[in-house]
């Protein structure tokens, strides 16, 4: 992986520097396009049969090497990787953060000469779709049962790590609760026109999900209408903003006081990070992306890669991460009083979605969004 573009960090021996950031990029969380590699897992059975890696570092003064492309957010990194360096003192992890479908487009690219050892912080759709093709080993971890059916890939070629339910976000010194919009179609109302402010699109994984989601709900034979209806939001969006960052300077100075956004990020950056931020849970419910890991296909460095996912998805790091990063954990046995109160009571009602058609459409969908709609509303 190079160096020479400043993009890489170092996690090493105990070693790890990093400060809360404002954005999240999501799914992954704020998704790119890139692609995985493959490894030499040595799975069992097509991933079929549980693998235990093995807990001890290697003892060769030759340190390990983790290679990660991720979609989340240092401040997720200062929670996991010093824990990590603490335990496998002898694995030096190196780090290339963007958005999922950069990820997937990258691991695509990289497939002949893998780079990447494992992916962290992948949408449903751009992990189902690396897997499709090829990009993904499969392999069954320890915790597989755990994590329920919807959540994880037939053949353990990804895993979900956390739900990210996809909400509507406002600034609560601009508006009250009950004067943003309550619901998806809410967003259309002339009221809310130049009031919204929207992440760019198609290099972010939760943006993706949004729009592909609002087409879906208006019908996925029938792209027309779901087209009419991001028009019409269009025609209501001031300004698409580069990155995560700029989205937030937006939402401060209230250049625009409406956002879509994943609800994880809304709480960190509300309560840790000191935005004047809330959501609103649209009343037909929300898209719930599925926020996955995955070992890259043929990836060098197999054996630290399965370490890494074994305590990343282990329940004291997901209850850690609920707590203090506001993470809904994928697992299904993570106690209810190892959760925030918030978790306990807050009904995730997700909107009805074949997530394989929109996998299999999203690219199409995306793409004709971003030739025909984009920016075209207000004409």
């Amino acid at each position: 992986m190079s160096k020479a573009k400043g993009k890489m960090k170092k996690w090493m021996q105990g070693l790890f520097a990093s400060s809360l950031a404002l954005a999240v990029a999501a799914c992954s969380g704020g998704g790119q396009e890139q692609k995985p590699a493959e490894n030499n897992t040595g799975s069992q059975g097509g991933g079929q049969t549980a693998a235990q890696p093995s807990e001890q570092p290697a003892p060769s003064n030759e340190p390990e090497r983790l290679v990660i492309y991720t979609g989340r957010d240092k401040n997720i990194f200062e929670v996991v990787l010093p824990q990590f360096n603490e335990k496998y003192p002898n694995i030096e992890v190196e780090t290339l953060e963007m958005g999922a479908q950069q990820i997937l487009e990258r691991v695509r690219a990289e497939k002949a000469n893998p780079q990447a050892d494992f992916w962290w912080g992948g949408t449903q759709s751009a992990l189902s779709t690396a897997a499709n093709e090829g990009l993904l080993e499969s392999y069954k971890p320890t915790f597989a049962d755990q994590i329920p059916d919807l959540y994880k890939d037939k053949e353990y070629r990804w895993i979900g790590e956390m739900l990210l339910p996809e909400v509507i976000m406002y600034n609560k010194d601009a508006l009250k609760k009950e004067e943003a919009p309550q619901d998806w179609d809410e967003l259309l109302d002339p009221k809310y026109k130049d009031k919204i402010v929207i992440r760019n699109v198609l290099p972010s994984g939760t943006m993706r999900t949004i729009y592909s989601a609002m087409i879906y709900r208006q019908g996925p034979d029938t792209p027309e209408k779901g087209y009419e209806w991001l028009l019409k939001l269009d025609a209501n969006t001031k300004e698409y903003t580069q990155d995560p960052t700029n989205l937030y300077l937006k939402l401060d100075r209230q250049e625009g006081v409406i956002s879509l956004w994943n609800l994880q990020d809304v709480l960190l950056q509300g309560l840790k990070n000191n935005h004047p931020y809330d959501f609103i849970y649209p009343k037909s419910g929300a898209p719930i992306l599925v926020d996955g890991i995955a070992i890259v296909k043929n990836a060098p460095n197999t054996e630290a890669a399965k370490k890494f996912m074994e305590f990343l998805m282990s329940p004291e790091i997901a209850s850690q991460l609920a707590k203090e990063r506001f993470q809904f954990p994928a697992r299904s046995d993570i106690s209810k009083d190892q959760l925030p109160e918030f978790m306990q009571t807050l009904e995730l009602k997700p909107l009805d979605i074949d997530w394989d058609v929109m996998a299999e459409k999203e690219k199409e969908w995306m793409q004709y969004w971003d030739e025909n709609i984009k920016g075209k509303g207000k004409k």
